[in-house]
């Protein structure tokens, strides 16, 4: 690392940045921490599933980020009505709830030009990504407050695939500490395809 900009920018820290820099610079200052970045996504862990239905993290430091974000790129299943959905755990992944924990409402839109809603007040899971079968799918969402055991668990989200898209929202109704992370298809069909959840930094 290059401590000669510290020497002579001492001032520098996260929001008082000042100054004109070099790529150098921003690297450095980066990699110190000090450089000011908001909304800096922090990759937590990827994974990738090319059998079975069910994947899980189980290390997501919830107690660093208020906000995570979660991709999911190239999902496919050869079963029909096969979505990825997510569950949430307080126990470390021991066990992820499912019954009604969760409120869900979401928009579709078809290329064939229709468009509708689907929700729910009592379901089993949030939702994710669409589920025809044999198409590309992509998606990504966003968690919130999965390390304040004072408040619900909220989430949104946008998929893409050949036959359309969705977007909605969902909540997991209960006040708690959520510690992992599961991604399934609720009808227990196998799927494929890459996730990835990151942490949005914050700063004090």
């Amino acid at each position: 690392m290059n401590l000669d900009i510290y020497q002579k920018a001492p001032e520098q820290s996260f929001g008082n940045n000042k100054g004109i820099f070099t790529p150098t610079d921003i690297y450095d200052l980066t990699r110190a921490d000090k450089y000011t970045n908001y909304g800096q996504l922090e990759l937590i862990q990827t994974q990738t599933i090319s059998s079975g239905s069910t994947l899980n993290f189980t290390s997501i430091s919830q107690d660093v980020y208020n906000v995570h974000f979660v991709t999911a790129n190239n999902i496919e299943s050869a079963s029909a009505n096969t979505a990825v959905k997510i569950r949430l755990s307080n126990d470390g992944g021991s066990s992820y709830e499912a019954g009604t924990s969760y409120q869900t409402a979401l928009q579709y839109g078809t290329t064939g030009g229709s468009f509708g809603e689907a929700r729910s007040t009592g379901t089993s899971a949030l939702d994710f990504t669409g589920d025809t079968a044999n198409h590309n799918k992509g998606a990504y969402c966003y968690l919130y407050n999965l390390g304040d055991s004072s408040k619900y668990s909220f989430q949104t989200f946008q998929n893409m695939e050949e036959a359309g898209m969705n977007f909605g929202s969902g909540v997991y109704t209960t006040a708690e500490t959520i510690d992992a992370i599961q991604f399934l298809t609720t009808n227990t069909n196998a799927w494929t395809g890459t996730i990835s959840v990151y942490g949005i930094k914050e700063y004090s």
